[in-house]
């Protein structure tokens, strides 16, 4: 889950590479570093500890410079988050790599180049591939075979760039498993982990797939696969703006991305018809045959998936199971007849997602859909329908406007399945009726937000909280305790609400706050009964209820009152409000809101 920047141009490129490193800082903030080889063709180095900053402000007190470099952000793998282990890491004065991924056979390669009298610096996996290329070069070998010739013998996951002393005009980078771009530029060429990097330099992009390799210089690129032969990839023309990219007048990218919701909403459910055609061109055949729905997910994605499995089950009558990406892919499972597997991520390259899709036996699906926010994206690229997603860059690791455009993804998908069930109760104008009414709704829940904020005051000193909800607001409860306990560190869990007296409510005394969410439902009454069972027990409610329900605040329980939306509009909504406790929470106990400990954004190692 490290961020890479790579750059060969023919102009100086430290202050590309610190810009690429502050845009890719979401992937991981233990430490980072820049390696660029200057006039001399001496390599010249900094790496730290820390955020991004430290980097800075140490090339500010001493400045290093080059037309050619590698530079890295770092989440911690193999080895502590300490200088040592930072990348760059160099061999012989001569060679510096970065690397994002997982090499599995480290270990037996750390001591066959132990035996040859390497001495290691760190200890982290990814020292074993420089000096393995070291030593080719060593050998007589080119760059490009030296690196060609260690891949071949790494096991795991990466995306690596590298740049060597003796070649003076060479950047070469490698891809397997781990997300890596090429951005084209006028006399100069990049790499990175991502598009958002590059886009402070360049429109234009190539998507290396697994296998490739590219050599990079200021005048241009060659792409070959793992033999050396020669590969055409296709260049693409990128023609969002990067100014969604900006944290602006907010304190945090989590609170801007929370304001976002109603725009990126507009932006994801603007069409006028419940196209198949939504999801690609061969949709409509493929729903044809559709009578089961495998969803593969991870996180908060998982939850998205969680709550599709109640409306695709409860409108379409369609069997739908949801699997955590990880667990999926090392199980024996069985699959029922024209089963469309439904894969959702935000970046579109979460590791755990990509690898159950590639691991599908050739008979287990129908076909494979994609809900992703990134187009060209590893995950959209192995599958054969899309429903992109318009979030925009989401830069805060807690994700917010991702997880509400894929719910309005996964009701639209909801939607057009379910007119082809016979059993199916959804009548389509609710579907339109949601669509419509969602973004002022979402709108008028931020409106809340002062509200809310004040509720921050009970969770400051409390170590636990949990979290109820029914039916299809079950997974929204567990999505609130998911962002509450990322970014303020308070330990929290969600149940339904109905299982509190099967264990839960042991936990429940005057030092547990309990956030329910309470729309106006078939299931209100019970639930009132459950929060009733906290009260007795002198639990602390914060309920988050229907305006029409009319649910006032009292002795042990305050009730904020959320927008009366449709069915289908209701998980969108609490969701948002869930979302803004969480980040006030965390705001007022001080933790770092877009980059909380030991989390990155990406999940793109195992």
């Amino acid at each position: 889950m490290c961020g890479i920047v790579a750059a060969a141009a023919q102009r100086e490129v430290s202050g590309i590479l610190l810009e690429g490193l502050r845009r890719l800082e979401y992937r991981g903030y233990d430490s980072a570093g820049m390696a660029l080889i200057d006039a001399g063709q001496a390599l010249q180095l900094h790496k730290h500890a820390g955020k991004v900053k430290n980097l800075e402000d140490a090339n500010a007190r001493h400045p290093i410079l080059g037309h050619r470099g590698v530079a890295h952000t770092r989440w911690a793998t193999h080895g502590e988050p300490t200088s040592a282990n930072a990348h760059p890491h160099l061999s012989g004065e001569r060679v510096a790599l970065v690397h994002n991924g997982i090499i599995e056979n480290h270990a037996t390669l750390r001591n066959a180049l132990k035996a040859e009298g390497v001495v290691f610096q760190s200890e982290t996996d990814t020292e074993v591939i420089v000096h393995l290329i070291h030593s080719s070069l060593a050998q007589g070998e080119t760059l490009f075979d030296a690196v060609r010739l260690t891949v071949a013998k790494l096991e795991g996951a990466y995306a690596i760039a590298v740049v060597d002393t003796s070649h003076d005009d060479e950047v070469v980078v490698a891809r397997e498993g781990s997300p890596l771009v090429l951005g084209i530029g006028i006399g100069e060429m990049f790499a990175g982990s991502d598009t958002l990097a590059l886009r402070q330099v360049t429109d234009t992009f190539v998507y290396l797939e697994d296998g490739d390799l590219a050599i990079l210089s200021a005048g241009g690129y060659q792409i070959f696969d793992k033999t050396g032969d020669s590969l055409e990839r296709a260049e693409t023309r990128l023609r969002d703006t990067d100014n969604q990219a900006d944290r602006g007048e907010f304190e945090h990218y989590m609170l801007k991305e929370i304001y976002e919701q109603p725009d990126r909403l507009r932006d994801t459910l603007t069409f006028e018809a419940l196209d198949d055609g939504l999801f690609g061109e061969a949709a409509a055949a493929i729903f044809d045959h559709v009578q089961a729905v495998q969803i593969i997910a991870c996180g908060t994605s998982y939850h998205a998936g969680l709550v599709a499995r109640h409306w695709l089950e409860g409108f379409a009558g369609i069997p739908c199971q949801v699997e955590v990406a990880s667990e999926f892919r090392y199980r024996r499972s069985v699959s029922l007849p024209g089963t469309l597997v439904v894969t959702i991520s935000q970046s579109g390259e979460t590791a755990d997602t990509l690898a159950a899709i590639k691991h599908l036996p050739g008979d287990y699906a129908l076909a494979k859909l994609a809900i992703c926010n990134v187009d060209h994206s590893a995950i959209v690229r192995a599958s054969d329908l899309v429903f992109l997603t318009k979030a925009g860059p989401e830069i805060g690791v807690a994700s917010t406007k991702a997880f509400t455009t894929q719910l309005a993804a996964l009701m639209v998908l909801t939607a057009c399945l379910s007119r082809r069930q016979a059993s199916s109760t959804l009548d389509e104008a609710l579907v339109k009726q949601a669509i419509a009414e969602l973004p002022s709704a979402v709108e008028a829940t931020i409106a809340q937000d002062a509200k809310i904020r004040e509720l921050a005051a009970h969770f400051i000193q409390r170590d636990h909280a949990l979290f109820l909800g029914r039916g299809v607001y079950h997974p929204i409860a567990k999505e609130g305790a998911l962002k509450l306990k990322e970014i303020s560190y308070i330990h929290a869990e969600a149940y339904p609400a109905g299982e509190l007296k099967h264990g839960p409510l042991a936990l429940v005394d005057d030092k547990m706050p309990v956030v329910a969410v309470a729309p106006k439902d078939d299931l209100l009454d019970k639930l009132k009964s459950n929060l009733e069972e906290v009260r007795a027990r002198g639990g602390q409610l914060f309920v988050f209820a229907d305006q029409a329900v009319a649910y006032e605040s009292g002795p042990g329980i305050t009730v904020i009152d959320v927008p009366s939306v449709s069915e289908l509009a209701g998980p969108i909504v609490y969701t948002v409000v869930l979302q803004l406790l969480s980040y006030h929470v965390a705001v007022a106990k001080g933790t770092d809101v877009d980059k909380p400990r030991n989390l990155a954004k990406s999940v793109t190692v195992e």
